[in-house]
Order: structure tokens, then C-alpha cells, then sequence
């Protein structure tokens, strides 16, 4: 490997697409076991390399120099081989403070709560000390130094103005788990997450919900790619790179989840965007029906709409945790807004607002077989889609209307 990142998991990782995307060497991912670092580190047959999660202070013994930055943190995530001496740095300090200021969350004069003790949060702290904090707080499960519980940061929940989370905790493949409650902190004014996949985490998704500003940590991990390029082959990227990067990376691996009516085309228009962007199509009813080897009627006839629903969520939750897909949703998903939550996560939903004359009644959909039922259903359900939307699309044309309509809002 001449260059890579080095980590305990990296099933999930994007670095390899990133690194990719800022400039053209062959980038690899390897995961090394804890008592493989260490003949890793002094073979060291490598020309530069990223680390990440749990190696991030492990490394460090192992270096002939650390940067000034690098020590202060005490955390490295970049190394270069030259001639044979391996030099340490931290470029996460400049993408962590690049995703910041690019949010707008103003951390000066602010007291600021750090959750987790790794290698992050000491970048999250110098961060937060260099952006001018009036307090920080850092935050552990155990009571250990320098650090306070979660039950003493919730007691004094109302002098806490920003949230950085440096924790694992809703990180694929646990998606739907937050380190903290956000509606406990009620002069709460930014939260930013370090978990990049999903691209919005459930605590990014809380705070949105409840009109707090909020980020996940893809721009971060774009961002301190791009310090450690810099690093790796002595050159510059720009600010405006590390933008288009971004975008890039966003867009491709967010997912498209089409809700609507029952045949309001969601499953025809999703077949054939999935073609036209060479993605993957899922449908959450033949998802189900394979879960349960039945089709949907005998589920509503044997077991019931209450069942029915569970296994839907099931399946939402399931198909939230991919990237980079297209996924046609059953009609009454909006039922349940932890579906909505699940896949917003990872996704962009989109409305195929199909007239209710438009709608058509089959024999295969328990609750709109008549037109006296799809009729109920749509009054019941059409304020739900269109408040759950990130976009609406007007579905009373064709195929190629519609899905035209969503390639341009794609790409």
C-alpha cells in the first residue's frame, strides 16, 4: 500500500471515494486488529497514510515527529514516510473547524459540550478553545478526569449552547441512536456531528426538527482529506475543491425515496431512474413480502394492518442504512414518522403528487381496492406527503415527465 487509510472498521468509510475524487493516486483501505498495528507501524511500507478510529493516539509512539498541532491534540490522523521517518499530523483540526464555520455556528463566547474522549473530541476541544468557547465540557458514560457524566451535562442542560459529538453512536450500521437527547437542552443553538454515514444522523435530524442549526461531518471528512492531499504529494486544494468534492460525494450518496399514493408510479419512475443513474432500486413492499415469503394482501388477511405496519418499519429501517439508492415506498409509510426519521437519514424524499382522478384501484392493495377507500386513504394521508416531502413533483404527467422532473433536481 503507498497510500491509505488505516483503521479498526472501515466497511463504511468514504475516504477511499474522496481521496479519489481530490486527486489520482491509488488509495486503499485497511483494517488492522490492535495487535496488528504495531508491525504495521514499524514495517511502515507505506508512502502516506490517513488513521482513523481507535488509532488515532496509538500511532503516535511509533513517529519520528509530531507536528506542533498534532501534539498539542494529541491525536494523529495523517502520517507521510520520508526516507524512512514517519511524520505525524492532525488535518482534523482544520476539517473540523472548516465544517463550523461553513455551518454558521457561532462557538466564540459559547459553552460548548463535547461528547466522547477519542482522538475526535480532543480535535473537537482544541477546536472549540482555538474558535474562542467560553466553557467546554467534556462528556464521558464513566466519571473519570476532565470529564462529566451525561447525567450532570442534562442537569445543566440549559447553559449548553453547542453540542459537538465525537461518540460512534449512530454510525452505520446502528443507525436511529443518538448520544443525547436534544429536546432536553432548551437554549441549545448549534449541534455538530462527527458520524458522516449516515449522511444526517439522528441527532443532526433532531435538531433540525427542532429548529436548531446542525451538521453531520462529511464536509469535516472532505475537509481534512483535503489538509492531508496536502500533505501526502506537497500541493494545494482549495476551498473551492473541497465544495465541489463535497457536493459531489453528498449527491451520490444520498438516497432518493419516492412516497405517494398507491399508483402514483412511484415503482415504474423508480425502476427507471436506478437505469438512467446506475444506482440500485429497492422496493420496501417486495422487501417485505420476501421478509415474510407472502405477498402483502394475505399479510393484511392473516395478521393484520398493526403487523403489517411493524414489518414496514422493519423494512425502512433496513433500506435506510444503504447509500446511493433509489427506493420506492408503500403508500401508507408516512403513517409512522419514524419512517419518515429512518429515511431522512440517508435521503431526499420526494412526492409524486398524482391527482386523485389519476389514481387507479386494484385488487392487490388491501386499503384501496374501491374508489371509495383510495378516495378516503388520499384525504386521509396528502398533508402527511406533502409535509414529509423534501420536494414535491407533479406526477399527473408521464413517466419521462416525472422522472425527468427528479433528474433535474438530482443532478
Amino acid at each position: 500500500m503507498e497510500y491509505g487509510c488505516i483503521g479498526e472498521k472501515l466497511g463504511h468509510s468514504f475516504s477511499k471515494e474522496i481521496h479519489n475524487a481530490l486527486t489520482d493516486y491509488q488509495y486503499e483501505l485497511k483494517e488492522l486488529r490492535k495487535d496488528e498495528v504495531a508491525s504495521f507501524m514499524t514495517e511502515h511500507k507505506f508512502k502516506a497514510i490517513n488513521v482513523t478510529i481507535p488509532y488515532k493516539e496509538t500511532v503516535i509512539p511509533f513517529l519520528d515527529f509530531v507536528s506542533d498541532e498534532a501534539s498539542k491534540i494529541g491525536a494523529v490522523n495523517t502520517i507521510v514516510n520520508k526516507d524512512g521517518k514517519l511524520y505525524g499530523y492532525n488535518t482534523d483540526f482544520f476539517g473540523m473547524k472548516s465544517l463550523i464555520e461553513r455551518t454558521g455556528i457561532e462557538i466564540k463566547n459559547k459553552t460548548v459540550a463535547i461528547l466522547g474522549g477519542g482522538g475526535t473530541s480532543k480535535t473537537a476541544t482544541a477546536v472549540s478553545e482555538f474558535l474562542g468557547a467560553k466553557a467546554i465540557y467534556k462528556v464521558s458514560r464513566t466519571e473519570k478526569d476532565g470529564f462529566i457524566t451525561y447525567d450532570e451535562l442534562y442537569n445543566m442542560s440549559d447553559s449548553i449552547d453547542v453540542i459537538i459529538n465525537t461518540t460512534p453512536v449512530g454510525m452505520y450500521p446502528n443507525i436511529y441512536a443518538s448520544a443525547v437527547e436534544v429536546e432536553k437542552f432548551r437554549n441549545l443553538l448549534g449541534v455538530v456531528d462527527a458520524v458522516y454515514n449516515p449522511l444526517r444522523s439522528k441527532l443532526v435530524y433532531d435538531a433540525l426538527k427542532n429548529g436548531i442549526k446542525a451538521v453531520g461531518g462529511l464536509y469535516m471528512l472532505v475537509a481534512q482529506a483535503a489538509g492531508a492531499v496536502e500533505k501526502f504529494i506537497d500541493t494545494v486544494v482549495t476551498t473551492n475543491d473541497i465544495e465541489k468534492v463535497f457536493q459531489k460525494i453528498f449527491n451520490s450518496k444520498e438516497n432518493i425515496v419516492l412516497i405517494g399514493m398507491p399508483s402514483s408510479g412511484k415503482t415504474t419512475v423508480g425502476t427507471v431512474i436506478a437505469e438512467r443513474i446506475n444506482r440500485q432500486f429497492y422496493d420496501s413492499d417486495k422487501l417485505i413480502e420476501e421478509t415474510e415469503n407472502t405477498s402483502i394482501p394475505e399479510i393484511f388477511k392473516e395478521k393484520g394492518e398493526k403487523y403489517f405496519r411493524s414489518c414496514e418499519t422493519d423494512a425502512v429501517f433496513s433500506l435506510s442504512k444503504n447509500n446511493s439508492s433509489v427506493i420506492s415506498t408503500g403508500g401508507g409509510v408516512i403513517l409512522n414518522k419514524k419512517n419518515i426519521e429512518l429515511l431522512k437519514e440517508n435521503g431526499k424524499i420526494f412526492f409524486l403528487d398524482r391527482p386523485l382522478e389519476l389514481l387507479l384501484t386494484t385488487d392487490d392493495r388491501p386499503l384501496s381496492s374501491n374508489k371509495e377507500d383510495l378516495e378516503k386513504r388520499y384525504n386521509e394521508r396528502y398533508d402527511l406527503y406533502k409535509s414529509y416531502s423534501d420536494v414535491i413533483i407533479d406526477a399527473s404527467g408521464t413517466v419521462e415527465d416525472v422522472v425527468n422532473q427528479i433528474l433535474k433536481v438530482i443532478q
